[in-house]
């Protein structure tokens, strides 16, 4: 959509007020909100001044003035507002030289773009994303000086089958929850008016359904995009699974790993290259992928370790991605093997679907800084013509620990990861695409704010091993 068409969508739905998003280095979106009357098309090109200062990662008090740029081609009508808002994604710019700024994440992902259509290799990287979360009914947590817990229930759950009251049993047992219809499957009406919500704001959705664990855990799959489209999809596929959620007096979290003992919320991303409206990838190789195709797999797997720390960014993620589980920490590649880090889905033969799914990454990554590592790290296997190894077609647990021990796996911590991307980085740096200062920042503030944070604190379950040793 141009500006002018904009306005008129806004004018045509009785606008009242205009909403402009932005995410921070973490990957949490905000907004500032105008009245409509503000709204003109100078203000496509002229931008809504902002205060950075308290956006974490962002500038210092001291150059804190940001320019706000809202993108007409992200516009929809706001589902949940009273009052009509109409929605924009917005790019953050410095108002002194009118560049981007470089610590704004939509434009490391459009630079990422850029690079891959300056390296020869293609004009456009394809990205689909398979976000899954929890929707449970009641959470309380708190973390202070002398106590430090988390409650969470859930109808859903399997451990309310024993209660008294109100109890009509269907509830999917630990790590039973694939594809049971309902009553066991609670959700399929609220997942369906998400689904809805979606589609109403843009979206192309292809499915739905319930995932493995208890207590609520779904998925809802977008049909793939671009890279910067389908990192702003994201943004608005979560405020919209929020909203619905609270609507219907639910709480929904993408945290990786809430409930011990059951399966986590992982992000599948899958992923391709084409050039000119053709697609790279297929080709006469392994799982009828192209040598091209192999070399991005050698480089996402080469860059694996460093990339954990973009793609599963939270303490969080490493009690997902633990050795024994299906969770994918072993660093191989497969065409059917869900263990390994890399699969290569054999659902279709057409070479537009040849692609391949990278599985590590999970819903608490910013997708635009996600996105933009991944790709990175595969061009840098295909510029280099990395070679990926032999495929891990055994299953996992039939392997001898003798082979276990040649297969390397992600770090086994936050903290683990941080120092795997302190090590290897140079490949995101190709192309100015991340800088040296984004890198730093980052890593500071993961490690500052999370990691020590959370090495720090006592652990519940620390009382119950130690207390009376």
């Amino acid at each position: 959509m141009t500006p002018s068409e904009v306005l008129q969508i806004a004018n045509e739905n009785g606008a009242r007020q205009v909403d402009v998003r932005f995410a921070d280095i973490p990957g949490l979106q905000h907004h500032i909100s105008y009245p409509i009357g503000e709204l003109t098309e100078a203000s496509f090109t002229d931008g809504f001044g902002i205060d950075g200062s308290s956006i974490r990662g962002w500038a210092a008090i001291n150059e804190s003035d940001m320019l706000l740029i809202p993108d007409p081609t992200t516009a929809f009508m706001d589902p949940f507002m009273e009052t009509p808002t109409l929605v924009m994604i917005g790019d953050v710019r410095d108002p002194l030289t009118r560049q981007n700024y470089e610590r704004d994440p939509r434009w490391i992902a459009k630079k990422a773009e850029l690079y891959l259509q300056n390296s020869g290799v293609g004009d456009t990287a394809f990205i689909g994303a398979e976000a899954e979360f929890f929707i449970f009914d009641n959470i309380r947590f708190d973390q202070n000086a002398h106590s430090g817990f988390y409650f969470i229930d859930a109808e859903e759950g399997r451990w309310n089958s024993g209660r008294e009251r109100d109890n009509l049993g269907y509830r999917p047992r630990y790590k039973e929850g694939y594809f049971p219809v309902p009553p066991t499957d609670h959700y399929q009406d609220l997942r369906s008016e998400m689904v809805n919500v979606m589609e109403r704001c843009g979206l192309v959705i292809e499915c739905h359904h319930h995932e493995v664990a208890t207590a609520g855990q779904c998925e809802i799959d977008q049909r793939y995009d671009t890279l910067v489209k389908s990192a702003d999809n994201m943004m608005t596929y979560k405020y919209i699974v929020r909203n619905v959620a609270n609507q219907y007096g639910k709480t929904v979290t993408f945290m990786p790993k809430p409930l011990f003992g059951d399966n986590g919320s992982g992000m599948h991303v899958h992923q391709s290259i084409w050039r000119d409206n053709k697609p790279l990838f297929a080709g006469d190789g392994y799982a009828g992928m192209s040598t091209m195709a192999l070399h991005y797999i050698a480089g996402l797997l080469k860059h694996a370790r460093a990339l954990s720390a973009i793609i599963a960014p939270t303490t969080n993620s490493y009690k997902r991605l633990v050795p024994g589980y299906e969770a994918p920490v072993n660093l191989a590649y497969s065409r059917r093997n869900r263990s390994a880090a890399v699969r290569i889905p054999m659902y279709s033969a057409s070479p537009k679907a040849k692609r391949v799914e990278f599985r590590p990454p999970d819903p608490s990554a910013n997708p635009y800084l996600a996105f933009s590592a991944m790709l990175m790290a595969g061009l840098d296997g295909v510029l280099n013509k990395y070679e990926p190894g032999e495929p891990l077609d055994k299953d996992i647990y039939d392997l001898s620990p003798e082979e276990m021990k040649s297969v390397p796996s992600m770090p086994a911590s936050l903290d683990e990861a941080l120092s795997c991307l302190e090590e290897d980085h140079q490949f995101l740096l190709k192309g100015d695409v991340f800088t040296e200062e984004l890198i730093e920042t980052f890593i500071d503030y993961k490690r500052r704010n999370e990691a020590e944070a959370v090495r720090l604190r006592p652990h519940p379950y620390e009382f119950s091993l130690y207390y009376d040793i």
